[in-house]
């Protein structure tokens, strides 16, 4: 079975290297010199990110179960985690359109690296702060990058249609090639090199540092609404009133936390320990249909992400993505309930 998937992924490899390599100069897009360098620039600091948090991801579950710990417990921790970036995540990251996004940014980078620390201790009280603060660091993951690369992008004048260009080779490279490479060298470390189950946390918080040395050296920083009369609550109002008043606004929250759900409980509801009868064919129709749901996923992300910076106002940015993950928490915390108890 595992020379099935082999086969299966190299061919499918081998369809987009074709589609690439097939392109001519009219399929392209003339971009200007300082374009691609801002461009390659995001795109080596997204893929440092996204690398600190795909290396982190396989193993979470099985270093709790290395711990000792039962289902109820990791459940629990999980759980914290979602419920974190609910509540705690929704506040740091709105704080990005009032304090700055290039800020917003490196508190991520430190907030996820001292996740990654708090791994090392088998006190179930210090991984429960570690899944709290990896909780706020996924928050600020997927609002705070985004929203600084679409305000840095309008700063520098360049043309609105390649910014989906920079959307979708940052899906390609940070949610394609960076994790199936991050899920390699995981292995590598944790069977091959046997340092054991944190060792890819510590790899995961060395990107991180990177990273973030990278923003601090080359980014610039960009605001959404630095006016110092504005508190958080009236930035609240003001998202949730742009949300209300919007109805493009209210679909797109909406498609992204019913689809990132569905994406969630995916991954987490365990399959069925039973096998199905007639092996083969079933295991054909399931990888089948895990090959269509990734094309999904790789589809929706570059197209979310274009749409959000099309119809969330600048001010408000960081605020109202913060805000669409919301239904997303509450709905991953009560699937994961149900499934740990």
């Amino acid at each position: 079975m595992e020379a099935f998937y082999y086969l299966v992924f190299g061919a499918l490899s081998a369809v987009v290297l074709g589609i690439e390599l097939s392109k001519t100069t009219k399929d392209r897009i003339n971009t200007s010199p300082a374009f691609n360098s801002f461009k390659n620039n995001y795109l080596v600091v997204y893929s440092l990110m996204m690398a600190g948090d795909w290396l982190q991801g396989p193993y979470v579950y099985f270093l709790y179960t290395t711990y000792g710990f039962g289902k109820g417990d990791i459940g629990q921790l999980f759980i914290a985690g979602f419920g974190s970036s609910m509540l705690f995540g929704t506040i740091v990251g709105s704080l990005a359109d009032k304090q700055g996004r290039r800020r917003a940014c490196v508190t991520y980078c430190i907030t996820y690296i001292l996740s990654c620390i708090t791994k090392h201790s088998p006190q179930y009280r210090i991984l429960m702060i570690g899944r709290i603060l990896g909780g706020i660091a996924t928050s600020l993951l997927f609002s705070s990058f985004e929203s600084w690369l679409v305000a840095e992008h309008n700063k520098r004048g360049f043309e609105q249609q390649w910014l989906s260009l920079t959307f979708s080779k940052a899906i390609f490279l940070g949610n394609g090639l960076v994790a199936i490479l991050s899920g390699l060298f995981g292995n590598l470390l944790v069977d091959t090199f046997q340092l054991g189950p944190v060792a890819p946390f510590d790899a995961a918080a060395c990107f991180l540092a990177i990273g973030m040395a990278i923003i601090m050296s080359s980014w610039s920083e960009n605001y959404g609404d630095p006016s110092e009369n504005k508190d958080l609550l009236a930035q609240f109002r003001g998202a949730a009133v742009a949300i209300a008043s919007d109805e493009k606004i209210a679909l797109l929250g909406a498609i992204q936390s019913l689809f990132e759900g569905s994406m969630y409980t995916f991954f987490l509801v365990p399959p069925p320990k039973e096998k199905a009868e007639g092996i083969s064919f079933s295991s054909c129709l399931q990888i089948l249909g895990f090959c269509t749901f990734e094309a999904c996923v790789g589809i929706f992300w570059p197209s979310i992400m274009k749409m959000r910076s099309q119809y969330i106002p600048e001010e408000a940015r960081s605020t109202i993505m913060n805000f669409f993950r919301i239904p997303l928490n509450i709905f991953v915390c009560i699937v994961l309930y149900n499934v740990s108890y």
